[in-house]
Order: structure tokens, then C-alpha cells, then sequence
């Protein structure tokens, strides 16, 4: 059945597909249930890459600078440094990310456009590289497309793992006049290291991107909760349905005979719950940014701002003040010292995969889930009058 064919009238002639988020779904408690300590969550990404929790920092400036990269690895996750970030362009970048989170509403946005002026620095790229591998972590990259191609030995020869080229919608096929177009499957070639681009959020598009050769794919367009885009540009869906399209299209690839594409759900998730759900919904790893923004170890103590918020023409991102709430530790490993879910990601995902019944991720993603747009307040009355636990937003 086509598009056109398919879904709700929303007018005439006209036709839209029902798309779910977090909040309008739960998961189904399996027949058989197993120790959360026993179950895998690790990641692996080909034969190159692995982690021991499949948690990603996202690539924005005011979380992750080289200390923030170099903590989370050790806790067994894995932080992207943004190269197109202050954290390239300046040789100490806390004054900056200093400037930036004391800047009022009013100034923020001349603040980032002009801070974000100063070039990017190719030595600078290498030094943070080697910074992160001498601590003995995993050290993962983000790029605009346009600079994929000029970086892409750089940052192999600085040591990268992972080179993660990302914008905020990628396609394997797109048009230009102006300017050169980044080839997805000339990029995979010359690098010796796992190529992750996004953002995805459709099904066609993320199975062309696999037969690109690419290792990963980010899903998420406008979610998180720094980015602006389904305010400007009015384009995303909701991630329970864009992390299962592409997850299908990961299938389907595979039932080709490609080898599996990690889906890495970007952005959106704010509490364990989401985590949990995210994995439910076909994510192999999930990517995590504002959450991050409120450890202790955050590059910038609790702001956050979107990859796309300094844009001189069209901003889509902002600037929101999360506060520090954790360290990084309790927010990924527990133990947690609240009762809102924010706190313990993966101590929520390996309790799920208990409960459900699933020895591993891989499991995970077939669970049964419902849709339940109320069971966030279900029964919840007493809490959200006390505004305690769940009812503390």
C-alpha cells in the first residue's frame, strides 16, 4: 500500500501515517523473566568497535569537550567530540563555554554566532584525538558533510575510532548546484575506521544510506531537547516510529546479505524509561545529550546548546540551562539517588531486559509493546499532586 493510500485522512486527497513517541508507548512483561544481572547490553559495531554500555554522548559543545570523552569512556560508554565545535577552534575553550552559559536571553544568540566565527583548527583536531586515545578510551568524531571528506585522514592518523558524519538530514542522494556533494560510498572507502552518519528518520532513505557501506545511523530529527528544528522547519517524527522504520530497513539490508548497520537512536530521551523504550523500538545503541549536560563532568556544568543552534542564517537550536544534577557515574551506572529515571541508564535497561525476558539487546528489540498514551499518570494522582517521583515535571 503507498503512502497516499495508507494511514488518516487529514484532508482531501491528502493522507498521514500515525507516529508514536515515548510517552504514547509501554512495554509488555514477558512470560519469563531473567536477573538483570545476567543479561548483555553491551555494543559492538563490526569487528572494530565495542562498548560496554551502548550509550553515546552526543556531539554537542557544551557536554562533551576531551575531559567529558575521556570519563565516559572510562565508564565503558563512548562521547563524540564535535569537531566543528569551540573545542577545535579555540586552543582553551572554557572561556568560551564559560561566555556562552553566562550570556542572558537577550545576547545568547549574537554570543554563539560570533564565537562560533573563529576557524576550526586541523592541529587542534589532532591534539584533542591524542589527548583522548593516551587516556586509553574510545575516541569518537563528528563532522559537518561538507568537511567529511578533508578530515577523513586526519582524524585516522590522529588515532579516531569512529568518524561520525552528521547534519541535520542526511539522504544518500542529494542535489546541489552550488557547491561538491559528499559521496557516502567514496567516504567509506577511504577510511579504515566505522563511518556513522545521520540524521534518519525514514525507511527508504536509511536503506540506501546502509548500501553505502556505512557501520551506523543516527535516527532522530528535531528531538532533543536543545534543537529547534521541528520548531523552524516543521520536519521530524516522533522516535518510537523513526527508530523502528529504520530499524527495518537495518533488516531488511541484512536480509539482503549486507552486514548489520548499527541504529543509534539520537536525541529525545530523557529518563530511563525513554532508554528502555528507544532499545524496544529497534535502537542497538541509543545517543544522549541534555541528560549528559547535568553531570558534574559536563563541559559547560549544566547548558546545553544544538550543534545547529550558532547558524547565522537559520538557527535551529537554543540554549536551555539543564543544571547540575550527578555525576556522570550515577547518571549511566547508579547508583541513583532520585526517583524520576533520571539517573542509572543502563541499571534501567538491564532491569527492562530482565522483566521482559530478553538475554540481550538483540532480544530487546522484539518485545511486545502497547500503545498507552496515559500510563504516565495512571494511578500517578497522589504523586503528581506531592510533586514527587513521576510527578516532579
Amino acid at each position: 500500500m503507498t503512502g497516499e493510500q495508507s494511514g488518516l485522512e487529514i484532508g482531501i486527497g491528502r493522507r498521514a501515517r500515525r507516529a508514536y513517541g515515548f510517552d504514547e508507548v509501554a512495554l509488555v512483561p514477558g512470560g519469563v523473566t531473567l536477573n538483570p544481572d545476567e543479561v548483555d547490553i553491551s555494543f559492538a559495531m563490526g569487528e572494530q568497535f565495542r562498548l560496554d554500555i551502548p550509550v553515546w554522548g552526543a556531539a554537542m559543545d557544551g557536554v562533551v569537550d576531551v575531559d567529558f570523552a575521556i570519563a565516559m569512556g572510562k565508564l565503558g560508554g563512548v562521547a563524540v567530540l564535535n569537531l566543528d565545535g569551540v573545542h577545535t577552534r579555540y586552543a582553551d575553550s572554557r572561556p568560551i563555554i564559560e561566555r556562552i552559559a553566562a550570556a542572558d536571553k537577550a545576547s545568547i544568540n549574537a554570543v554563539l554566532k560570533e564565537v562560533y566565527r573563529e576557524p576550526v583548527k586541523p592541529h587542534l583536531i589532532t591534539e584533542r584525538i591524542k589527548t583522548i586515545k593516551a587516556a586509553g578510551v574510545p575516541c569518537a568524531v563528528s563532522t559537518v558533510p561538507g568537511r567529511a571528506e578533508e578530515r577523513a585522514q586526519l582524524v585516522q592518523a590522529a588515532g579516531a575510532d569512529v568518524l561520525v558524519v552528521q547534519g541535520t538530514v542526511l539522504t544518500a542522494r542529494h542535489s546541489s548546484r552550488s557547491y561538491h556533494q559528499l559521496g557516502f560510498e567514496d567516504l567509506v572507502r577511504s577510511c579504515d575506521i566505522p563511518v556513522v552518519v545521520g540524521n534518519c528518520v525514514h525507511y527508504e532513505t536509511a536503506l540506501e544510506l546502509m548500501e553505502t557501506g556505512i557501520a551506523g545511523i543516527l535516527v532522530g530529527v528535531g528531538p532533543g531537547a536543545a534543537c529547534t528544528t521541528r520548531g523552524v522547519l516543521g520536519v521530524g517524527v516522533p522516535q518510537v516510529t523513526a527508530t523502528a522504520d529504520v530499524a527495518a530497513a537495518r533488516d531488511e539490508h541484512m536480509r539482503r546479505g549486507g552486514r548489520r548497520v548499527a541504529v543509534i537512536t539520537d536525541g529525545g530521551m530523557r529518563i530511563g524509561a525513554d532508554v528502555c523504550k528507544a532499545f524496544a523500538s529497534g535502537a542497538d545503541a541509543v545517543m544522549i545529550g541534555t541528560p549528559l549536560a547535568g553531570a558534574e563532568e559536563s563541559a559547560s556544568k549544566g547548558y546545553n546548546w544544538g550543534m545547529a543552534t550558532p547558524d547565522p542564517n537559520l538557527p535551529r537550536g537554543t540554549r536551555i540551562h539543564v543544571g547540575t544534577k550527578a555525576t556522570l557515574k550515577e547518571i549511566l551506572l547508579g547508583p541513583a539517588r532520585v526517583d524520576d529515571g533520571s539517573q542509572n541508564f543502563a541499571g534501567a535497561l538491564r532491569s527492562a531486559l530482565g522483566v521482559c525476558g530478553a538475554h540481550d539487546i538483540p532480544e530487546f528489540q522484539h518485545v511486545e509493546m502497547v500503545i498507552a498514551p496515559s500510563i504516565t499518570s495512571e494511578g500517578k494522582s497522589l504523586q503528581q499532586s506531592q510533586h514527587v517521583g513521576m510527578g516532579k515535571g
